[in-house]
């Protein structure tokens, strides 16, 4: 095995390529939370957008019911992921790359979905702003914002520690660290990759940023959300005990009619 340890010079290099080998089976609380809060609501919906879209998935799954989708990710790997799972699916599939705090689409939607807690991925606090008025652009008037985000009590309770996980030719170790009291976490993941005979070792870093509940709200009335509405996530993640109550919060914003 080689014991070198380089970062990674693209954002998510290992983590978009491994991916769904890696964290597929955790994916079920998510469609959970989905069906139950957008399944009155995605009938309605002919064109949509997920923001920090990772490998896909979830912009595949909705495509796949009919709804013209758009995927944006900061990601070159992420994207190039996400394409190339669009076109073996023969799914279509339009994936940008862009920031989450500024980026545009070619036409307005109805829906933006924004999962995995990616909302708690951008780089500082005062960036949410940014991010929800990207949406707010990108959004026809009456449109819909739906994400969820890891709670302050989730960084005290459930973040810190270190967790192993083994797939077929790839492992890694996840070292999770918190700073509750700034808002912050952040995960040092060590990834061990099989290429033939031998076993290669990379490193990257994954921050995460968290807000109260009342700043979320203030921020998405500022950037002119008038319906706004959260679901403690604890119940979709049923046989996962690490998630407690007030450790994970769904939301679903509309964006105000055009006067």
């Amino acid at each position: 095995m080689s014991n070198t340890a380089p970062s990674s010079r693209l954002p998510y290099r290992w983590l978009a390529e491994y991916y769904d080998v890696v964290f597929t089976p955790f994916r079920t609380p998510i469609v959970r939370a989905r069906d139950r809060v957008l399944g009155k609501i995605l009938p309605g919906i002919g064109l949509a957008c997920d923001l920090a879209c990772g490998t896909g998935t979830t912009a595949i799954e909705l495509a796949r019911i009919g709804i013209d989708m758009f995927a944006v990710d900061d990601s070159p790997e992420m994207c190039r992921q996400a394409r190339r799972k669009a076109k073996s699916e023969g799914v279509p599939l339009k994936v940008i790359r862009a920031d989450m705090r500024d980026f545009r689409l070619p036409r307005p939607v109805d829906l933006v979905t924004c999962e995995y807690d990616a909302i708690n991925h951008v780089p500082s606090r005062r960036d949410l702003k940014k991010v929800l008025a990207c949406v707010a652009r990108a959004l026809k008037p009456g449109g819909y914002f739906y994400f969820d985000v890891n709670n302050r009590l989730s960084f005290e309770l459930v973040w810190p520690g270190v967790f192993w996980i083994s797939r077929p030719g790839v492992a890694l170790v996840i070292r999770n660290f918190s700073d509750p009291p700034r808002d912050r976490a952040w995960s040092e993941i060590d990834w061990f990759i099989q290429r033939g005979a031998s076993w290669r070792r990379h490193h990257e870093r994954v921050n995460e940023v968290c807000w109260t509940p009342e700043e979320i709200e203030r921020a998405l009335r500022a950037a002119g959300f008038d319906s706004v509405h959260s679901w403690d996530a604890s119940p979709f993640f049923k046989g996962t005990p690490e998630v407690k109550p007030g450790c994970r919060t769904v939301w679903l914003a509309r964006l105000r009619d055009a006067d």
